[in-house]
């Protein structure tokens, strides 16, 4: 493999196609990428509103190694239910509550939350919306596994994101 990890977001409509797990399947094999490099993500409203159908199909792609995330988490349906009935692996921090990380006291305080909260869970954390070497710090002091945002790369077209790859894996 490349060793690279990619997500995709992963819409309510999606959940509910029965063909999604053999697609995934079918696209893992021919990319040649191991499951484990796959994060599915979905918003918390989409769990919620989806319910079994939605547990159903997240159960089947878990088993086939796929790591699932929940997007914009916090922003949603506050239910801390579903991340003990969803096979869930990490949760992302909604950019919102990032932006004030260090200069707002109540999304300094959401954040140390929601980084307890997934570690105490067993969940990675990742805080999303990074544009600052002080949010980077803060998030740092409170443990959190990972940031993205435009301090590190903004968005990028496919095709570039497969000549950053090919770039350094050529370098190793």
């Amino acid at each position: 493999g490349l060793g690279v990890h990619v997500a995709v977001n992963l819409s309510a409509r999606s959940l509910r196609d029965p063909l999604l797990v053999e697609s995934v399947r079918g696209a893992l094999e021919e990319a040649g990428v191991a499951p484990e490099c796959l994060t599915l993500e979905i918003t918390e409203g989409e769990l919620v509103n989806d319910g079994p159908t939605a547990q159903q199909a997240l159960q089947r792609l878990h088993q086939l190694g796929v790591q699932i995330s929940i997007d914009d988490f916090g922003t949603g349906y506050s239910s801390l239910g579903y991340l003990k009935r969803f096979p869930v692996d990490s949760v992302k921090i909604d950019r919102s509550f990032v932006d004030g990380l260090g200069t707002d006291a109540e999304d300094s305080a959401i954040v140390a939350a929601v980084i307890s909260l997934g570690h105490a869970l067993g969940l990675q954390v990742v805080a999303e919306g990074v544009e600052t070497e002080q949010q980077l710090a803060e998030l740092a002091a409170l443990g959190c596994d990972f940031a993205q945002g435009f301090l590190f790369a903004p968005p990028q077209p496919a095709p570039d994101v497969a000549d950053i790859v090919m770039r350094g894996r050529r370098r190793r």
